[in-house]
């Protein structure tokens, strides 16, 4: 129940955001040394990402940070990932807990710097599959440390279908959820439709939701476009979801686990499944800015952030799989990890996590993708 107060930061998270129509790789340089901490460091983080204590004394990984280090923890709270990317631009801060609907953004703007994994002991403990991914590196030059990760299921009411559903009762004309389908209110769900048909219409040649060309991204919209006929919600905040699939009001949707979790703690008649096709996902990353003041005691917040500790406390707060393998061992609830699938490599395998679409096709094609700005359009025309 801790995290319903947290994770409206992640409903913020993929709000309108600018386009990254450029390749290029961040400023600055990696650190080739670590040095002595100058005595703080500037954050912007999604709320429940950076915790002293002052929300729940017992939640708490920042102040023993401090006493180790000698760093002063600042954190700005960012409520969309454009603003964490405004902020970014400022040049007042040290480092960000960047979406990877943001990322890409960062590194082609030059503001934030490669990191130099050898000066973060943790970083060796992360789950691989979160390593050199293209929304946290560029040519295998990682650009952060991952912070935590979750897939975007499909939730489900009990009592309407006696068996979990695929993926096609969010889209179907004949849908039995038609008018109770509960919509993911962001330009980053043309992903979602991009996957369904790559799964349904496979001569539309789609091999990354990100990547999608000219012909794919209008298969998407008239899809989409489908879709509003049996929606019944679109939501931004996890809230609204929650009290929906509470009330029964909608019986299909897309969803976090975490609202799941908290929506059968008050008794809703629901289930989750992530189906056959897959699902898109998110995977945060902890990145230094290329103007960073304080860059050794950005470097040893990152290690912190992702040691078994401290990413074990973060993610049990927050609601999320940690990045850190041995954080598993550490959670207060010795089920979270299985709940949130962290150590199941299989599970993630056809996750698509969110990356800013570019120009550039992500999946390597030579042709010209329809960047994010496009998306942005798309999904205002949608929603009129």
């Amino acid at each position: 129940m801790k995290s319903k107060r947290l994770l409206a930061g992640l409903a913020a998270s993929v709000v309108v955001l600018a386009a990254c129509g450029s390749d290029g790789g961040g400023g600055g340089e990696a650190l080739t040394e670590l040095g002595e901490g100058e005595g703080q460091v500037n954050l912007i983080a999604w709320a429940g990402y950076v915790e002293n204590g002052s929300t729940d004394p017992a939640v708490d990984w920042v102040t023993g940070f401090e006493q180790e280090t000698g760093c002063k923890v600042n954190v700005k709270v960012g409520n969309s990932s454009d603003e964490m990317v405004e902020l970014m631009q400022s040049g007042e801060y040290d480092g960000v807990s960047a979406s990877g609907d943001a990322t890409l953004r960062l590194i082609a703007g030059d503001e934030v710097a490669p990191v130099n994994t050898d000066l973060i002991p943790n970083y060796a403990d992360v789950f691989e599959q979160l390593k050199n991914q293209p929304w946290n590196s560029v040519d295998g030059q990682p650009y952060g440390v991952p912070h935590g990760r979750g897939a975007n299921l499909l939730v489900y009411n009990t009592d309407t279908f006696s068996a979990a559903p695929e993926w096609s009762v969010m889209w179907a004309a004949d849908s039995p959820a038609s008018g109770a389908v509960s919509v993911y209110d962001s330009p980053i769900y043309i992903a979602d439709a991009a996957l369904y048909l790559k799964a349904t219409q496979p001569d539309l040649g789609i091999e990354n939701p990100y990547a999608l060309d000219e012909a794919q991204f209008a298969a998407a919209k008239d899809l989409l476009s489908q879709q509003k006929a049996i929606a019944g919600q679109y939501w931004a905040l996890y809230t609204d979801q929650q009290a929906s699939l509470e009330s029964g009001s909608v019986t299909a949707g897309t969803t976090w686990q975490v609202i799941v979790n908290l929506a059968q703690a008050n008794d809703a008649k629901i289930d989750v499944v992530k189906p056959k096709e897959g699902a898109t996902g998110w995977s945060d990353t902890w990145m230094i800015s290329s103007k960073a003041k304080n860059p050794n005691c950005m470097y040893l917040w990152m290690n912190h952030i992702i040691s078994p500790e401290a990413n074990a406390a973060v993610a049990e707060w927050f609601g999320e799989a940690p990045s850190n393998a041995k954080s598993c061992a550490l959670t207060a609830d010795e089920d979270h990890c299985a709940t949130f699938h962290a150590e199941e490599t299989d599970y993630w395998t056809d996750v698509w996590y969110w990356t800013t679409p570019t120009t550039k096709c992500l999946d390597g094609r030579d042709v010209d993708c329809v960047p994010y700005t496009e998306w942005v359009n798309a999904w205002n025309e949608l929603r009129a």
